[in-house]
């Protein structure tokens, strides 16, 4: 009776351990195919219109460095995105850009500039953007 009362106080932490390093392997699986892609906004060096998302958000391709192009998504409508010639961006800090929050996007208007918060930001290849078109 005492033996079983110790393997089953030991089995308890051991299952919850084996847990545990499941969902480490499943985290550390999905960076492995899913790189963090950051950039700099001083290597954006122009932009380009893409088609608006399935849930009614603007999205727009960013161009940075020679060949790395980026896919912004707003938070909902953004007006004038898809028709203006420049953009702007408020960067939250110093630093990289990596995702929807570390950036603003600003879109001139004839009433004034349009903060556009971002969604999301994700590297993408010249295989997706030549399927958007």
């Amino acid at each position: 009776m005492f033996n079983r009362q110790i393997l089953a106080a030991l089995a308890v932490p051991l299952t919850l351990a084996g847990c545990a390093t499941a969902e480490r392997d499943a985290i550390a699986d999905n960076n492995e195919r899913e790189p963090r892609s950051c950039f700099f906004l001083s290597q954006v060096n122009g932009f380009n219109d893409a088609p608006d998302s399935e849930n009614g958000s603007n999205q727009i391709i960013v161009n940075v460095s020679v060949n790395k192009k980026y896919l912004f998504e707003t938070f909902g409508a953004c007006p004038d995105l898809d028709w203006t010639q420049t953009i702007g961006f408020d960067q939250r800090g110093p630093g990289q850009i990596c995702q929807g929050m570390d950036v603003d996007l600003i879109v001139p208007t004839s009433i004034g500039p349009q903060r556009c918060p971002l969604r999301m930001i994700r590297k993408i290849s010249k295989a997706e953007i030549d399927a958007m078109k």
